[in-house]
């Protein structure tokens, strides 16, 4: 995404603490700092720039120093300016039942009401939002140090309050919602394995050691999980042990049904894999509900 500020001539800084992406950063042409982002580092960047647009795509759920983080953001950030943060959204998290979404790497799930809240305690304000469907359902919020919110927000708030999204029982609903995504998922793999029918996976993501972990799905139910990522191949899925191969195993061994695991991004697996559709194969899509699909998708 730097890269095409870098293009247009703008002056960028990249922030990252994982070497491999800041050296492919780096490569590619984007200055970056092998960095976390924090207070006291947004303190020393001050001291020669400020910031007309800070950007901080699926991090603000990973922070362990939030209250630090969105400190540096204010201290950065140029009085007239803008932060733009995306982050998976609490409430389709819990409407689609997306338990898989929650995972170690993932410390807070927020609400418009609990956002609102966090960055006004560091002076700063949500002004504007836009829902995304990434990752099941996202929020990209606009942030800045003058208060200007728009009615995206002020409607976002109201919706919350309306749906109990600060209450216990909304919470409850969801335990129990989950149990039963569960019990139906379960009984139908279980039924199919009887039945005959040679099963395997797709997606080695972190979302789908949730899931696997929560229902108890391991090599009795599934012979491997296909994923395009070669750093994966040949490895293992924690817990469950079952192996991880490459996606063209899918038309090598054509399984009877695949559950997809990385059912977020749904419509995208199964154009590729439109040709294991086209033979005959299935795909087995857990979540936001049960569904069984066996022909490529069309726009």
């Amino acid at each position: 995404m730097l890269r095409n500020f870098v293009a247009a001539g703008i002056p960028v800084l990249g922030i990252d603490p994982a070497h491999g992406p800041a050296e492919a950063a780096i490569k590619s042409g984007v200055p970056t700092m092998q960095a976390f982002f924090s207070r006291d580092l947004a303190l020393d960047l001050s001291a020669e720039r400020a910031a007309d647009v800070i950007i901080a795509n699926n991090v603000l759920a990973h922070v362990a120093d939030l209250g630090g983080f969105v400190d540096g953001i204010r201290i950065l950030l140029k009085e007239d300016g803008v932060a733009v943060i995306e982050a998976p959204y609490l409430l389709d998290l819990v409407r689609h039942c997306e338990f898989d979404t929650i995972y170690h790497q993932h410390l807070c799930y927020f609400s418009v009401t609990a956002l609102d809240r966090l960055f006004r305690r560091h002076g700063l304000f949500l002004n504007d939002l836009r829902k995304l469907w990434i990752h099941g359902g996202s929020l990209r919020l606009f942030v800045g140090r003058r208060e200007d919110v728009q009615p995206s927000v002020r409607q976002a708030l109201a919706d919350e309050e309306t749906q109990g999204a600060g209450t216990l029982a909304f919470y409850g609903r969801f335990s129990r919602a989950v149990e039963q995504v569960r019990d139906v998922l379960m009984t139908n793999l279980r039924l199919l394995k009887d039945r005959g029918n040679r099963l395997a996976g797709y997606g080695a993501a972190a979302k789908a050691n949730t899931l696997l972990s929560y229902c108890g799905i391991d090599c009795d139910l599934l012979d491997y999980i296909a994923d395009l990522n070669p750093f994966k191949h040949g490895r293992f899925m924690d817990g469950s042990y079952i192996p991880i191969v490459p996606a063209s195993r899918l038309m090598d061994d054509r399984p009877d049904y695949v559950l997809l695991l990385s059912w977020n991004f749904a419509r995208e697996i199964l154009r590729q894999q439109e040709q294991y559709l086209r033979q005959g194969g299935k795909f087995i899509v857990p979540l936001p509900e049960y569904q069984v699909m066996g022909e490529p998708l069309r726009d």
